[in-house]
């Protein structure tokens, strides 16, 4: 699994200290939005020359290790 420390950095002067995609202004939130969206891979590549495929490794290694880590929670299912 790739090293996500190596590429997701946190500075409370770059975007409120949201953690982003190291020596760019894109979030991880930022990056999992394009994706929800229906974005590929290969397009956010394209847009972003900044980025490359080991940074958008990294942004979902980050999200399974805070997962794991309990940071994001699961949502309650409404009753039905």
């Amino acid at each position: 699994m790739t090293n996500w420390r190596e590429y997701i950095v946190s500075d409370k002067a770059v975007l409120l200290g949201k953690p982003a995609v190291k020596g760019t202004r894109l979030s991880v939130e930022f990056i999992l939005k394009l994706l929800a969206n229906g974005w590929s891979e290969e397009q956010i590549l394209k847009n972003y020359p900044r980025l490359n495929k080991a940074a958008l490794q990294a942004v979902f290694a980050y999200v399974h290790e805070c997962m794991q880590d309990g940071l994001l929670f699961s949502l309650e299912q409404e009753a039905v």
